[in-house]
């Protein structure tokens, strides 16, 4: 492993600190680490046809006319891609979902990018890792 310095001012150092607090790091090393790959990731998604795992998660209203036969339409094209799928009853009218992914990154991303875009689903976010990135750290 190499050593990096790097200068950063208090506020931002106190805003790490309370991160290492808040999530047991060990120390600043293992959060600014965690930070980076997470930071490089979103700017670099790496081979599309790269395996991953993925959680996606949004949030919709169930009224909205046949968007619950979509979104289950679209799972089921993708049956392939999908390990598992928690659904929740926030009140009368929103439900959220939360699928676990794996698959090649080019199939899983474009899986996401339909659902969180179909009409009703008001919020998304899909967390992608690739498969190599877990294996090298070992």
């Amino acid at each position: 492993m190499q050593r990096v310095t790097i200068s950063l001012d208090d506020a931002l150092l106190a805003t790490i600190d309370q991160r290492v607090e808040a999530h047991g790091y060990q120390g600043r090393s293992e959060a600014i680490r965690d930070l980076l790959r997470a930071g490089l990731q979103e700017q670099a998604p790496g081979d599309p046809s790269a395996p991953c795992v993925a959680t996606l998660s949004y949030v919709y209203d169930h009224g909205t006319r046949e968007l619950s036969k979509r979104l289950n339409n679209a799972f089921h094209e993708h049956h392939d891609l999908t390990l598992s799928t928690l659904h929740v009853h926030l009140d009368q009218g929103k439900c959220l979902e939360v699928s676990v992914l794996k698959g090649a990154v080019e199939e899983v991303s474009a899986l996401a990018r339909h659902v969180m875009a179909e009409r009703g689903v008001r919020h998304g976010s899909a967390q992608i890792i690739p498969l190599e990135a877990v294996v090298a750290e070992e």
